[in-house]
């Protein structure tokens, strides 16, 4: 089976062709390793997998995984998109490429509509022209806005994005639907809810506040902390991403949509307890109001993708967090020696 990972030196991305790599898969990442945030990282994950010379053009063949291959591209580049296709024959394509982050999006809109609209429909047309069995990709749980109905079910009304980023994945799914029903690409959406573990973005809650934490500055807690997320850890994520390959829809409309968390939303307080004990420090907050964009509770209702491939999260916070300090405080990290 050859695999399509884009996105492969972006965090979920990372661990998702690892798990493919150790099932024997054919996998041909892509990523355009942008500076949205430091790049050491994404080379890292890179470096992690075997590939040495990712920042380069040319295609690198893994050391450590013979079965891997990566090229260093981005989504929208029609025409690299249209040759790879070509060249490939790709069974399966997961989407994980996408310019990440509600905040940013109020800075720098372009890059969303560039990465995340025109890319992922050049990915939509490549799948169309060169027929795949399966498209999954990546949605999010921030399309369902400031919904105040919990849990968040995938039958839920969610046209009231408060966030550009929210609005891309949103219409991801409306264009994913329009090429099931007018081509029969089959595809599959995951709304991914608030994913952290080892290897895990900068922007991010886990590395932003251990950072500080260590560091002994203030962390900045928004809404006063009166904030839940659905806490999920990314092995979780990647098992409900594995799971679903051979699932691919059928139908005259080839197309679905599940949320992917752990289905047990956890205070914001409560998260930050739970990283000082692994820290073994008390974190000092600077208590902020609700950031626009922000929303105040993310909660996923699982019990679609459990009865579609018997999904389970598996890894309870306490855990989790435990294997993400670990990580951060080693040499795997390439960020340790700047943020502690």
């Amino acid at each position: 089976m050859k695999i399509l990972v884009t996105g492969a030196a972006g965090f979920i991305g990372h661990h998702l062709t690892r798990a493919l790599l150790a099932k024997g898969a054919e996998v041909v990442g892509i990523d355009s390793l942008n500076d949205y945030y430091d790049v050491r990282l994404k080379l890292a994950r890179l470096a992690d997998l075997g590939i040495a010379g990712g920042a380069s053009g040319d295609e690198c063949r893994s050391t450590s995984f013979p079965q891997l291959r990566f090229r260093r591209m981005h989504l929208e580049d029609r025409e690299g998109m249209a040759r790879l296709f070509d060249a490939e024959k790709f069974d399966i394509v997961v989407n994980l490429a996408a310019q990440a982050g509600v905040r940013y999006s109020l800075e720098n809109p372009y890059a969303y509509v560039d990465s995340n609209l025109m890319g992922f429909v050049n990915l939509l047309e490549c799948c169309r022209r060169h027929p795949v069995r399966h498209l999954i990709y990546a949605s999010s749980s921030s399309v369902y806005g400031g919904n105040t109905k919990v849990p968040f079910s995938e039958s839920d009304a969610v046209n009231e994005p408060v966030s550009l980023y929210a609005a891309t994945k949103r219409s991801n799914e409306l264009i994913a639907q329009v090429y099931a029903r007018l081509y029969g690409v089959p595809s599959t959406g995951l709304r991914f809810f608030t994913v952290y573990g080892p290897w895990g973005r900068p922007d991010m809650a886990p590395m932003l506040f251990t950072e500080a934490i260590l560091a002994g500055r203030p962390i900045r807690v928004f809404n006063r902390g009166d904030m839940a997320r659905d806490f999920t850890y990314v092995d979780d994520i990647v098992e409900g991403i594995v799971r679903l390959l051979d699932k691919a829809p059928a139908g005259d409309i080839p197309t679905d949509l599940y949320n992917i968390g752990c289905g047990s939303p956890m205070q914001l307080m409560d998260f930050i307890r739970t990283l000082e004990s692994a820290l073994g420090r008390k974190a000092e907050l600077d208590l902020q109001p609700m950031q626009p964009g922000d929303v105040h509770l993310t909660y996923a209702d699982t019990q679609k993708l459990r009865q579609a491939v018997d999904y389970s999260p598996r890894t309870t916070l306490r855990e989790g967090i435990g294997r993400f300090v670990a990580w951060y405080l080693s040499p795997e990290n390439p960020l340790r020696n700047t943020t502690c």
